[in-house]
């Protein structure tokens, strides 16, 4: 279920509040409860949630995580952000410093 269905059901849900039986109202409660803890995103299309989905089990790491890496390398490609450079000991470097 998406969010905006979901926040569609909890908005009939208090239209109707007397007509909710409490079991029901609970288990929305806990439902909401759970995803405003999850919240951190925003809602995408089924194809394109189930491709990072696949592509971050694939690559070990979480959804989040995997988001966060390709608009932080989208953002430095695109000069919208400093790409970092670790530079050590054993880097060569040339010009002035």
């Amino acid at each position: 279920m998406t969010r905006v269905a979901f926040a569609r059901e909890l908005e009939s849900a208090s239209d109707a509040i007397a007509d909710v039986s409490r079991a029901d109202l609970a288990i929305m409660l806990r439902r909401a409860a759970i995803r405003l803890r999850n919240a951190g995103g925003a809602d995408l299309e089924p194809r394109t949630d189930d491709a990072l989905a696949s592509i971050a089990t694939e690559m070990g790491i979480p959804k989040g995580d995997l988001v966060a890496r390709i608009i932080r390398e989208w953002l430095e490609t695109n000069a919208y952000l400093p790409v970092p450079h670790a530079l050590d000991e054993e880097s060569a470097t040339e010009g002035n410093a």
